[in-house]
């Protein structure tokens, strides 16, 4: 079976990241590894991931490797200063599910919007009562390496084709 709309698609690969400063590329380095023990699962289409990823993987059947660079202009864009943004840090109480420690520079806070959309934001810098979140996704301003294989692809289920996602394992 070759990849195609809507089936499942599981992948193996390392995913490295490069920037350009400059005009000189950095050496690409490794942010995540997926093996065998911890494959990474997509329903084909409707995936979230940057289109070129999706195009790149088009017609690849199990067991095929692929090999590929995603362009900063193809990929996450580039950092948006719209979306750093200053909070109070009552915001982030216990009450909410916040524990102390989490408001440190360099952490991500798994945050929630109004419409129940789970995203992250980091936290850059702590103002005393407020704090400034970077909203950006965190590989936005990176090139992406990616280099792997295909570990699975099948027919997706009348639940995973309505939810247009995978149902959430337990």
């Amino acid at each position: 079976m070759n990849i195609t709309e809507n089936v499942i698609v599981g992948l193996t690969y390392e995913l490295k990241v490069s920037k350009e400063e400059d005009e000189i590329e950095s050496v690409p380095f490794s942010v995540e590894v997926r093996d065998e023990e911890d494959p990474f699962y997509f329903l084909f289409g409707k995936s979230g991931l940057p289109e070129k990823f999706e195009e790149e993987l088009k017609g690849k059947a199990k067991g095929d490797t692929f090999d590929f660079v995603i362009p900063v202009n193809e990929a996450y864009g580039e950092a948006s200063e719209e979306m750093i943004m200053e909070f109070p840090k009552s915001q982030f109480s216990e009450d909410q599910g916040f524990e102390p420690g989490m408001l440190e520079v360099g952490n991500f806070l798994p945050l929630v919007d109004d419409n129940g959309y789970q995203m992250q934001a980091k936290v850059l810098k702590d103002l005393g009562e407020n704090v400034l979140l970077d909203f950006n996704h965190p590989l936005v301003g990176f090139d992406l390496h990616f280099d792997g294989e295909v570990f699975e692809v099948r027919e997706a289920t009348e639940e995973e084709l309505s939810q247009g996602v995978l149902p959430e394992e337990d």
